[in-house]
């Protein structure tokens, strides 16, 4: 089953130690404001919680695992605060799930744009399935993917978000995406990769949760500076998505 809200649907279920957070929006998995806000302080929450020591993200269905930001929110905005607004929605979802001190694995079964690559690679691990293709398409419509940047360089490095960036109609695959470093492991279908990931899953939950949290830190030495990159990247993103050139490739998209 999907969501058919407007505003989106977010689930936590904890069992063993193992909290599972599921996102879900009727246009492909993509995030309205509204529910980038909730993903955010639902991170922070389960930091805080004892009674967990690992988080699993994944969308709803079979298909897209997520779309990115609302076209819908970004055709409308109109002024530079409104436009710094929208682009800190992923902003501040990396940086709650890089602040987390409980390890985030990825589940990623289909298709990934944008701010849903972004959320990819703030994960500490990603399983995924061969329809995983990654895209981000930013450029073409006169932006960029200046926020999630920071995330795919560290996970995948400068060249891999060179060549998504730089030729943003062009899906690359799963395969590829592991290659560089963003995907853990690929498996043939959503089955197998639920049964290695519960594995996974209920082994990390058996590990001390101390030095799990320890290990956190060490995989995000370096990015302590990120409160305030990602923020300042947000509002480059605003001004750019006022832009006369970014206005006429978005005419497309209004309904």
């Amino acid at each position: 089953m999907t969501t058919d809200r407007t505003n989106g649907s977010l689930y936590t279920k904890i069992e063993n130690r193992i909290a599972t957070v599921e996102f879900g929006h009727p246009a492909s998995n993509s995030f309205v404001s509204e529910l980038l806000a909730r993903l955010a302080k639902e991170f922070d929450k389960l930091g805080e919680n004892d009674e967990v020591s690992v988080i699993v993200l994944k969308s709803e269905g079979e298909r897209a695992f997520c779309a990115g930001a609302s076209f819908d929110e970004l055709v409308a905005v109109s002024n530079l605060e409104e436009g710094k607004e929208f682009f800190s929605g992923f902003a501040n979802v990396i940086n709650a799930m890089r602040k987390c001190p409980k390890p985030i694995i990825g589940r990623v079964q289909g298709k990934t744009v944008g701010g849903g690559v972004g959320l990819a690679s703030a994960c500490d691990y990603v399983h995924a399935t061969v329809e995983a293709a990654i895209k981000l398409s930013e450029i073409s419509i006169g932006i960029g993917p200046f926020v999630i940047a920071p995330a795919v360089e560290r996970k995948m490095g400068k060249a891999a978000l060179a060549e998504l960036t730089l030729y943003p109609s062009e899906w690359k695959n799963a395969y590829w995406a592991k290659e560089q470093g963003l995907y853990s492991k690929v498996y043939d279908s959503i089955s197998e990769m639920d049964k290695e990931l519960d594995i996974h899953l209920q082994k990390l939950a058996t590990y001390n949760p101390e030095a799990l949290a320890e290990m956190k830190k060490v995989l995000w030495e370096g990015t302590e500076h990120w409160d305030q990159l990602l923020l300042e990247r947000a509002e480059a993103s605003g001004r750019l998505a006022l832009s006369p050139n970014t206005k006429k490739a978005l005419e497309k998209f209004k309904k």
